[in-house]
C-alpha cells in the first residue's frame, strides 16, 4: 500500500497559506473548523481520493487547516469512531483498511440497510425526484464516457446516497452514509484502477424499478446489484500510488 502524503491530497477551492508547524494555533478557531476537516477527509475517502493506508499528520492537518492539535485530535477520533480512520499508538493517524471479515461484514449491514432505504423511497418518490435521479444516470453516463475516473467514483457512491434521501428518514439516512464511506475504502483497498464502483446499467435498472413503483424488483435489483460489487472486490486489489494531497485534492506545496 503506497504511503502519501497529506497536502498532495486536498482541493485547492480549499487551499489557504500553511503556517509552520510549531506556530501557534489562532487565536480564534472557526466554529465549524470540525466540520471542516471531517468532511474533508470524509470526501477524500469517499471520492477514492484518500485510499487506505495513507497517513494523516497532525501537524499537516493543522497547517492546511490553520487550527491547533487539539482540534485535530478531536476530529481524528470522531473518524475513528465513524472507521474511516484508524488510530495507531505512537504512529498517528492513517485511513482505516478493511479485512476481508470487516468487509462481509459491512456488506451485509449495507444490504439490509439499503433494503429498508429502497422499500420507502418507492413509497414516497415524487416527481421531482424522478426526474432528479434520471439526471444523475445522465451525469454517470456522461462521466463514464469521459472516462472520468474521480467522476465516475463519486456519482456512483451518489447515486445509493439519493435514493437514501428519497426515504425521507434522516436516522437511516446517517447510517447508510456512513456505510458507503466504509464501503469506499473497501473499495480503493481490493478494486483495480479503471473500475467503476458500480455498474451504471445496474443504477439504471434500479431506477426503472422505482419509477414502476416496484418495491420488490427495485429490492431484488439493489441486492444483486450490492452482492455483485462485493463479489468483485473481494478478488482483486487496487493497484498503483496516489499521493495524499491528490487525494485530498489540495496543491503540492
Amino acid at each position: 500500500m503506497a504511503i502519501v502524503s497529506l497536502t498532495d491530497v486536498m482541493s485547492s477551492k480549499a487551499a489557504r497559506k500553511p503556517a509552520p508547524a510549531t506556530e501557534a494555533p489562532p487565536a480564534t478557531e472557526s466554529p465549524d473548523a470540525d466540520t471542516r476537516i471531517y468532511q474533508a477527509i470524509f470526501d477524500g475517502v469517499l471520492n477514492h481520493r484518500l485510499t487506505p493506508g495513507t497517513k494523516l499528520p497532525e501537524p499537516e492537518l493543522c497547517s492546511l487547516f490553520g487550527v491547533g492539535r487539539a482540534v485535530v485530535r478531536r476530529v481524528l477520533e470522531k473518524l475513528a469512531h465513524d472507521g474511516i480512520v484508524a488510530l495507531r499508538p505512537n504512529k498517528g493517524a492513517v485511513i482505516a483498511e478493511p479485512t476481508p471479515e470487516e468487509t462481509s461484514q459491512i456488506f451485509e449491514a449495507r444490504r439490509a440497510m439499503e433494503r429498508v432505504l429502497v422499500e420507502l423511497a418507492v413509497a414516497r418518490v415524487t416527481e421531482d425526484d424522478l426526474r432528479e435521479l434520471r439526471r444523475q444516470l445522465a451525469d454517470e453516463h456522461d462521466a463514464m464516457h469521459r472516462f472520468d475516473q474521480p467522476s465516475w467514483a463519486r456519482l456512483a457512491s451518489g447515486f445509493h446516497l439519493r435514493i437514501a434521501a428519497l426515504a425521507r428518514n434522516a436516522v437511516l439516512q446517517r447510517y447508510l452514509t456512513e456505510l458507503v464511506s466504509r464501503c469506499s475504502l473497501i473499495v480503493g483497498l481490493y478494486e483495480p484502477p479503471g473500475h467503476a464502483p458500480c455498474e451504471h446499467d445496474e443504477h439504471a435498472a434500479i431506477v426503472a424499478c422505482i419509477e414502476a413503483r416496484d418495491a420488490a424488483g427495485a429490492v431484488a435489483r439493489m441486492e444483486a446489484h450490492l452482492r455483485e460489487l462485493e463479489q468483485r472486490i473481494e478478488t482483486s486489489r487496487m493497484q498503483g500510488e496516489k499521493s495524499l494531497a491528490q487525494m485530498l485534492g489540495l496543491p503540492q506545496p
